[in-house]
């Protein structure tokens, strides 16, 4: 007997019915999605860090050692004035960006050494440190206020924080250095005189009186507060005559770490001034030394 082909299936198979298609599990998919643009987003994030805190670094080293060079140059190169006014500073015409001085913090190391610029832009900082236009120069009368960043493009502010009353600041001009030290912390003004104030290294430091009393080594302040910078840090309106201003330096940089919600401010004094020996020419003063 002939079979016929009913195009079913070949004998022994068995047809059951038809199932639905899977139905795709939504709340799986879109927490999947949720976690692939977190990882996107850290990795974004991730990115961004690694190059504000050492690409930034690497750029601002480059153009801070090409700052320096050029400083070097003009102190090396400059032609020599009159016997009257060979040994005089001269800071007036100075352009946004450049270099004048350098700044030495011995504590932090011997190779503490940035130069500072002319300037607080965003493109000066990202050079090094940056004078406040309008504020003394390095042995006025008056405060000397430099900015520099805590964290990336160079970071020249990262450790202030780490700094102690009479820690020095050498800053160094073409025919100076000057010594600054910091002011005591608040906690150390009662028992100064008794106190630390009997460290050798702590000559001329001593809580300020008259217009600057209350003026402390360390602070925290709101960035609106800018009148840290002014000559008498923390008062605003009309200065004291230049007699009677003392000769200060101020450093600003963020706070805390990775955050400009605040700033934090270190407040130092003048306490002694070295002039360079024309024919020392790599003499340096003995503060430098002081780097434990």
């Amino acid at each position: 007997m002939t079979t016929l082909d009913t195009g079913g299936p070949p004998a022994g198979d068995l047809v059951g019915p038809e199932e639905p298609p899977a139905r795709p599990d939504r709340v799986r998919t879109v927490v999947r999605g949720i976690g692939e643009l977190l990882i996107t987003a850290g990795l974004v994030v991730l990115l961004f860090v690694v190059y504000e805190v050492y690409v930034t670094d690497i750029v601002s080293a480059g153009k801070q050692r090409e700052a320096t060079s050029q400083l070097d140059t003009e102190w090396n190169d400059e032609a020599p004035a009159a016997p009257e006014q060979q040994r005089v500073e001269r800071f007036d015409g100075l352009g946004e960006g450049a270099g004048f001085a350098k700044m030495h913090i011995p504590s932090f190391g011997a190779d503490y050494a940035f130069t500072i610029i002319e300037g607080t832009t965003e493109r000066s900082l990202e050079i090094g440190p940056g004078h406040y236009k309008g504020t003394a120069y390095p042995g006025e009368p008056g405060n000397f206020a430099v900015a520099g960043h805590r964290v990336g493009k160079g970071a020249p502010f990262n450790d202030i924080d780490l700094l102690n009353s009479c820690d020095a600041i050498v800053v160094e001009t073409r025919f100076n250095w000057f010594v600054y030290r910091m002011l005591p912390k608040k906690d150390e003004v009662g028992g100064w005189a008794d106190g630390k104030g009997t460290d050798p290294r702590c000559q001329g430091v001593a809580p300020l009186g008259g217009p600057y009393t209350g003026l402390v080594g360390q602070q925290i302040v709101n960035p609106s507060q800018g009148t840290v910078i002014a000559p008498i840090p923390g008062q605003a309106g009309d200065a004291p005559s230049v007699g009677e201003r003392a000769t200060l330096m101020t450093l600003t940089t963020c706070h805390p770490r990775f955050s400009d919600r605040q700033r934090l401010i270190v407040h130092a004094v003048l306490v002694k001034q070295w002039a360079k020996d024309p024919t020392k020419p790599g003499e340096t003063p003995p503060e430098l030394k002081e780097t434990s």
